[in-house]
């Protein structure tokens, strides 16, 4: 009777434990299920990527951190290995809680008197980390605890150790594995050392006190402790884990990448809200191109400013783009891009008027055209040296890129037409007010190097028209004929003839360069079978830099850069069959001699007007006052003061105007039977 009541309450006791620990768990349960997660996602490092994916450049977040994300296939899978042993043996198991590591701790801390190991799972160790709490007290841990279990059933192990490479504190302002490895290596961590996952292991459980910039030793100590671990784990050998102890913690931070930095900056304004933009960038041709820029920069003056452009004119892929010669150095104002700066082109448009009039039936390379003193109304331009070569074939005069031939096309074209081309190129040109002159054929707009690096592009292209630009993802563009393909292999075959600068490498390449008036810009633009190169110096406020012209200081620099994108440059391709190989004689009449209304008003008497004074190439302290004589012409006379009328109705042959502006000058004299003559001086203070 005794022994069925004891059966009897064992079984109510039985009953009733089960029954409490149903409930227990139930509660548990629920108590987990209650849990409200921290925010997983926290902002990222915005990055900049090559066409490779390596990085280019990286900005910090909003709190000054740089915290990059990253992937658990994008880490070294040793140091996840050596993580997961030091750390938490048994992460892949327990359910974020490793009880028996628990109670061994509080067994020992009982025993002893003080902490002797920790019970913390890499999981609670995360669930510190997004609520920044503390790890000392009893209410913090059991708020770990809690979320550790909730993040275990709501996450999984793969997210919760992704948590970890990506937000575990490495010193300083460095979050997350990757970011520590770029600070300390300079490198991505898919690859590393043992000493180096080792160092990686260590510096979280005291990120500041073991700081390898600050604290090398407590760090060297660290590592070694860890490599010991390793060895004891079986995940290393005793001579792998001796030869990582010779390799010593590196002492310094390395700086983040920052190449192609206004292109960078550019992508982020455009996309502030991406993290990861994805770009065609060459990160060995930008690398080698950025310091070239700052050595030219640095040869030419100290307020100088370069920029590049490098493209594949087939895909319109941007390989290289340097904005300046600096964009931390303030003297050259290096934050401003260039290659996106509105600026005169000078003669760099010229090969497009050429092509155009080829185009039109109005010239041909061996055209021959006169090269003299003339004036288009007002406007009474002159070459570049002040020089003059009568009659010359069109193919000489672009070689030699004379201003009078290519105004005289352009009058023939209309103003209207080449800017037509030029939109249909892709560009952008800008008018500084009214309706476009004749000057725009000498650089009388604004445009931009990106810009003008695609008309070449263009022409490159037999005339097709190519939307450049560094997005991985670019907006989708509609190509339009920009020159027919027989045009664009003339300008190319007559581009290809100029000599290369002193010292530069020869080989296949159609290069022009450009100097825009007051030699404010200096441009060189050149291009193969396959990539075309854009080549701005100058200021970046726009001050003349004195005696700089484009073939002297861009164009040696559109040959290094060639250089340093390719060993070999690409032969072009044969004329197509429907281009007129012939030699003036051989040409149809109307197109052997051009002649423009201009040139046929135009006179070079011998009694045609003389700019007595100042002469040509003269140095002048005005004062504040302009004297000028004139001798022989017909009056009245029409005085111009750099394009602009000075004064109309003269009669008189001296006169004196108020005139203080330093710089260039360009006087030009037209008589009443439209003659002209012309002196270009300079004004000092």
């Amino acid at each position: 009777m005794r022994s069925e009541r004891r059966i009897a309450r064992l079984a109510v006791l039985t009953a009733v434990t089960l029954f409490a620990l149903a409930l227990g768990r139930d509660k548990l349960d629920g108590w987990i299920a209650a849990t409200v997660l921290p925010p997983l996602v926290a902002e990222t490092s915005p990055e900049v990527l090559a066409r490779d994916g390596a990085l280019l450049r990286a900005y910090t977040v909003s709190d000054g951190r740089w915290r990059l994300h990253t992937t658990l296939g994008e880490v070294d899978a040793r140091y996840v290995d050596m993580l997961l042993a030091y750390e938490d043996k048994r992460f892949r198991s327990h359910p974020g809680v490793d009880w028996r590591a628990t109670l061994r701790a509080v067994g020992q801390a009982a025993w002893n008197g003080k902490v002797i190991s920790g019970g913390s799972t890499l999981t609670m160790q995360v669930a510190r980390i997004l609520e920044d709490g503390p790890t000392g007290q009893w209410q913090g841990k059991i708020r770990q605890v809690r979320l550790a279990l909730a993040m275990e059933r709501r996450l999984g192990k793969e997210a919760i150790l992704e948590l970890y490479l990506n937000r575990a504190p490495f010193g300083g302002n460095l979050e997350g594995v990757r970011a520590a490895s770029l600070a300390y290596f300079g490198k991505e961590p898919r690859r590393l050392t043992p000493a180096e996952a080792a160092l990686l292991v260590a510096l979280p459980q005291s990120p500041e006190r073991r700081r390898p910039d600050r604290e090398n030793d407590a760090a060297t100590a660290a590592r070694g402790r860890v490599l010991d671990r390793m060895v004891g784990k079986g995940l290393l050998t005793e001579a792998e884990a001796t030869a990582a102890l010779r390799d010593p913690v590196p002492a310094r931070r390395r700086d983040f990448p920052a190449l192609a930095p206004h292109l960078s900056d550019h992508l982020l304004a455009q996309n502030p809200i991406g993290t990861r933009h994805a770009t065609t960038i060459d990160k060995r041709l930008q690398a080698a191109l950025e310091p070239l820029a700052a050595q030219s920069a640095r040869e030419i003056g100290e307020t100088i400013s370069v920029a590049i452009v490098v493209a594949d004119h087939q895909s319109g892929e941007i390989l290289a783009s340097v904005g300046s010669a600096g964009y931390l150095n303030d003297s050259r104002a290096g934050w401003i891009d260039m290659t996106r700066a509105l600026r005169s082109p000078g003669s760099a448009l010229k090969p497009l008027v050429y092509g155009l009039a080829f185009d039109q039936g109005l010239a041909h390379p061996e055209t021959l055209i006169e090269d003299r003193p003339m004036a288009f109304g007002s406007y009474a331009p002159q070459n570049f040296d002040n020089r003059y070569r009568g009659t010359i074939r069109l193919s000489e005069a672009l070689r030699q890129s004379l201003n009078i031939p290519v105004v005289q096309l352009t009058e023939a074209l209309t103003p209207e037409r080449l800017l037509a081309h030029m939109r249909r190129a892709g560009m952008a040109p800008k008018l500084a007010r009214g309706r476009p002159g004749l000057a725009v054929a000498l650089g009388g707009l604004g445009v931009t190097l990106q810009d003008l690096t695609q008309l070449y592009a263009a022409i490159a292209r037999g005339g097709q028209s190519v939307t450049l630009s560094a997005s991985q993802s670019p907006p989708r563009s509609t190509s339009k004929q920009v020159l027919s393909p027989e045009a664009a292999w003339q300008i190319t075959h007559i581009l290809a003839q100029l000599t290369p600068p002193p010292r530069a490498s020869h080989g296949p390449m159609a290069w022009k360069t450009g100097t825009s008036y007051g030699h404010r810009d200096a441009w060189a633009v050149g291009y193969d079978a396959r990539h075309v190169v854009g080549v701005w110096i100058g200021r970046a406020d726009g001050t003349p830099v004195p005696g700089a012209f484009g073939a002297g200081i861009a164009g040696p620099l559109l040959f290094s850069s060639f250089d340093r994108l390719k060993d070999k440059r690409e032969a072009f391709t044969p004329p197509p069959p429907s281009v007129l190989l012939v030699s003036n004689a051989e040409l149809p009449q109307p197109l052997r001699h051009f002649a423009s209304r201009s040139a046929a008003l135009s006179t070079t008497a011998p009694d045609a007007p003389k700019l007595a004074y100042p002469p040509d190439g003269a140095e002048l302290e005005t004062g504040g006052a302009l004297v000028v004589k004139l001798r022989d012409g017909r009056p009245p006379f029409t005085l111009l003061a750099n394009g602009a009328p000075l004064a109309t109705g003269l009669r008189a042959r001296e006169a004196q105007f108020d005139w203080s502006a330093p710089g260039y000058l360009q006087l030009t004299v037209i008589d009443a039977t439209g003659a002209t003559a012309r002196a270009s001086v300079r004004v000092l203070n």
